[in-house]
This record gives structure tokens, sequence and C-alpha cells, in this order.
């Protein structure tokens, strides 16, 4: 069993296992919901290379966990098992090229959300390889649900060898995937913790094509863009130039690049998550406001 393919059971009880069909694939996932009432907004969250679904759901500590926190302030939360993770894995050994993989999201999406509301829209929230669906599947969105775009861990131009050999400051490097230590729980870890796993071979291949594939993408993208960097963020260059470069590429959308103090590449696994995650979602709320959401009485 690899990483790719270990289960993934939740870490607390309001958050769920879940099994979508996705045109004929079946994606693996977590979803959280409010305990009442219809959702303010629907967050889907795609995480990075070698990861799970759980990464957005804090195992090696329950603060840090952006489903429970996101569903105890009123949204759903849709964590989902990219295309070659999880219950996909062994139709799709190869994995998925972004284009095909974001069909295959969006496809999923419209599955969950027969019979159910996803509120006022959906917010994608992407980490790494997650962040290059999201901006991939935000590029391609037809429907007017989508609110906006929030990507952590993922920049245009690399500061390291996306395709360089394990432990060669390469994937499977651990200064490139976590920085510092000190910024985790010690249960992280841990045996049963979280590892950087093998990644599918279509996503390999395509990793160095990303920066090449950016400016097209982002061009195209309609809805407001929050871009994360950790403060040890060594996967992208993330100087004063490169940021303004990236932010230039954006031109039909508003976008903002934020810094994220006391954190490593994986955010969302270290102590600052619950402080990113609140400011994920204080994103969400300005996305709402934009479109002309409002509050109804006792929200």
């Amino acid at each position: 069993m690899t990483e790719r393919t270990r289960p993934t059971p939740p870490s607390s009880p309001e958050v769920r296992p879940v099994a979508l069909d996705a045109g004929g694939v079946t994606l693996s996932g977590l979803v959280a919901e409010p305990a009442a009432g219809p959702p303010r907004a629907t967050l889907v969250a795609l995480h990075g290379g070698g990861m799970r679904a759980d990464y957005f759901d804090g195992r090696a500590h329950p603060d840090l966990s952006l489903l429970t926190l996101a569903a105890g302030l009123g949204h759903t939360v849709l964590a989902l098992d990219r295309p070659g993770y999880g219950l996909s894995a062994p139709a799709l050994p190869r994995g998925l090229p972004l284009a095909e993989q974001a069909t295959t999201v969006q496809a999923a999406l419209k599955t969950f959300a027969a019979g159910r509301s996803l509120g006022a829209g959906v917010l994608l929230v992407g980490h790494s390889y997650g962040g290059k669906l999201a901006l991939t599947a935000a590029a391609a969105w037809e429907d007017d649900d989508l609110i906006g775009l929030d990507v952590s861990g993922c920049g245009h131009r690399y500061a390291a060898d996306p395709g360089a050999p394990s432990g060669d400051r390469g994937h499977g490097s651990r200064k490139q995937n976590w920085g510092s230590l000190r910024f985790y729980p010690g249960a992280t870890f841990s045996p049963g913790g979280f590892g950087t796993g093998d990644r599918p071979p279509a996503e390999v291949h395509e990793a160095r094509l990303w920066p090449g594939m950016f400016p097209a993408t982002a061009a195209r993208v309609r809805v407001p863009v929050r871009v994360t960097f950790a403060e040890e963020e060594h996967w992208w260059r993330h100087d004063e130039e490169s940021v303004a470069s990236l932010v230039a590429a954006f031109t039909s959308t508003g976008v903002r690049v934020d810094r994220q103090p006391d954190a490593g590449h994986n955010i969302s696994l270290g102590w600052a998550a619950r402080s990113y995650h609140l400011r994920v979602l204080a994103f969400a709320e300005e996305c709402l406001l934009r479109r002309g959401h409002r509050p109804a009485a006792g929200d």
C-alpha cells in the first residue's frame, strides 16, 4: 500500500468519508457540513503531490483541521482525493493531466451538489499541485457559481527542480516539503502521521511544464484570487520581482499575494494552519460580499 492508496479515516466525528462518481471514475475524499441550515458557501479543497484529502483535516492536532473549522463557521468543505489518488488510483494508475483532472473534479462536484445546496457559491482551495489544479479548473469554469480561488504553496517559477530525485532537493526532500520541523506538531512525523508519497507519472511529467502553462491559465481566471507563500517556502520563487510577475499574469481579475509567518510549504499541517485557514475563510467572506451576498439574520 502506498501513500496514494492508503485509507484516510477522518480525524473527527464532524468529518465523514465520501465517494463520488466523476464521469465514470470514483473520487474519494472527506466532507464536513454545517450542523444546521444550508452552507454560506462550499469550499472544494485539493491536496498536493503525494498527499491525500486528509491534508486538510489536521490529524496531528484537532485545531488544525480546515474541515471542522469551516463547518463550524457555516461552510461546507469537500476535500477530494485528486484523480490518481485514493479510490481512483486503481483506475488511473498514471493519474491524469491537469486539464483532465479539472474536468473530473467538476464532475465529482456536480454529483456532490445533486440534492444539496452549495450555498452562495464555490471557493476552490488548492495546495501545491492542488493549486495548479485549482487554477486550471478556474480557468475552464463555465458556471457562475465559482466565487474565488485560494492557493497556497504554488507559484509560477520554481526555486527547485520538480523532477529531481528524492532526497536531492526534489519531491522527497524534507527541506523542500516541510521547512523547519519546529513549525509542525510532533505527531505529524510519528508512525501513521504524514509522509510525502509517490505521485502519478502524469503529474510528475507535467510538473516541469507548469511555468510555461501558467501565463495562459492565469489570464483565463475570472474570479478573485489569493495566493499565499509560507515563510519557508522552498519550492517556489517568491521574491519581489517574481511576485510582481505572478500578479501581472492575472489580466482579467484581481489577485492578492499574502505571506504566512511561522510556516513551511505544508501550511495546513503546521501550527500556523488555523491562522491560515481563518484567512481562507475571511477571503471567502470577501468573495461573497463582492457577489452581493449578505448574512441572513442569525448568521
